[in-house]
């Protein structure tokens, strides 16, 4: 990280990037946040994963109320939440925004919630805020993964000090607060995801040419309520067939990834997606009580497998002259 600036915040200069996906009544809370914030960021682009519903006709119902400039896209096709945000920061990118905040459409926005954001930006180049859980609880983010596993710490942990920050090495898409000189260095978030491990995957790739923080600010609340089993301070929420599967496919494009940046150790990555599997075996039991899904796992342990040898495959590449990662 360069050194601290002592420039002030300019609010206009971030963006706000939402993914959304035949949840219209969601996205409609989300934008009355909005409407509602000071400051307001310059922009707020809203990634429409093809939507069914009636979310173009919200969208536009708020156009005039925001109070700032609305940018909508509509995919043609649903590219699943990794396809979105790429869509989402690559098209803040173009706006030539400074700060990009990306956000799912089952939150909704603290008024000051980008003030506060804000404040860490002369300091930092990727930011995670903390949220408010539905029932107005404290959510707990896994902020560090155990980096040659390629999993969370679900130990790390949860307090913060006098500093108000803690270092990460890990991302989350809903929050996650990034400049365009990092974003023009690893290029875009991957795709080919889909869903799951995509933003813990951007989140590294940022840790490793800058300082990553989460920062002790509550900015976002969840507006969606989740079937959790409740383990005390840490939950584990239910989960669905489609999640299982990407969970253990993705697997590979983690471990491509690892091998080009040169951190791949096969035991140490295979305990990883060992425990990985474990774990949504106990998922499954505890907050889905049922034994039937095994099957999506399987499967995607077989597809991974086909990527993982794929010899075509490459990491995205920078926006900019600078090497790739």
């Amino acid at each position: 990280m360069g050194p601290v600036s002592a420039q002030v915040f300019d609010s206009s200069t971030a963006t706000i990037a939402v993914v959304t996906f035949n949840r219209s009544g969601l996205l409609s809370r989300l934008l009355e946040s909005v409407v509602v914030m000071d400051p307001k960021p310059g922009h707020l682009v809203i990634i429409d994963n093809a939507s069914t519903d009636d979310t173009t006709e919200v969208v536009e119902s708020f156009r005039e109320r925001l109070g700032t400039e609305l940018v909508y896209r509509r995919l043609e096709t649903n590219t699943g939440g990794s396809g979105g945000f790429s869509e989402g920061v690559r098209t803040a990118y173009e706006l030539g925004s400074e700060w990009i905040w990306l956000m799912d459409d089952d939150v909704e926005v603290l008024p000051d919630g980008l003030a506060r954001m804000g404040h860490w930006a002369p300091r930092f180049r990727s930011i995670q805020g903390r949220r408010y859980d539905f029932d107005g609880s404290e959510f707990y983010w896994q902020y560090r993964i155990a980096e040659r596993m390629g999993i969370p710490i679900p130990f790390a942990p949860a307090g913060f000090g006098a500093s108000g920050y803690k270092e990460m090495n890990s991302g989350c898409f809903e929050g996650m607060f990034i400049n365009r000189e990092i974003v023009a260095r690893i290029g875009l978030p991957d795709p080919r995801f889909f869903i799951y491990w995509d933003d813990q995957m951007y989140g590294w790739l940022a840790s490793r040419i800058t300082t990553s923080v989460i920062v002790d600010e509550f900015v976002l609340r969840r507006t969606r309520e989740i079937r959790q089993w409740d383990m005390g301070i840490r939950h584990m929420n239910a989960s669905s067939d489609a999640y299982r599967y990407y969970i253990m496919r993705n697997r590979a494009h983690i471990k491509n990834y690892y091998r080009t940046n040169g951190v791949y150790n096969p035991v140490l990555f295979g305990l990883g997606t060992t425990l990985t599997f474990g774990k949504e075996l106990i998922r499954l039991l505890f907050v889905e009580r049922t034994v039937r899904g095994t099957s999506n796992l399987f499967r995607g342990l077989r597809d991974g497998a086909r990527i993982a040898r794929d010899r075509s495959w490459r990491p995205m590449q920078p926006l900019t002259d600078q090497p790739a990662l």
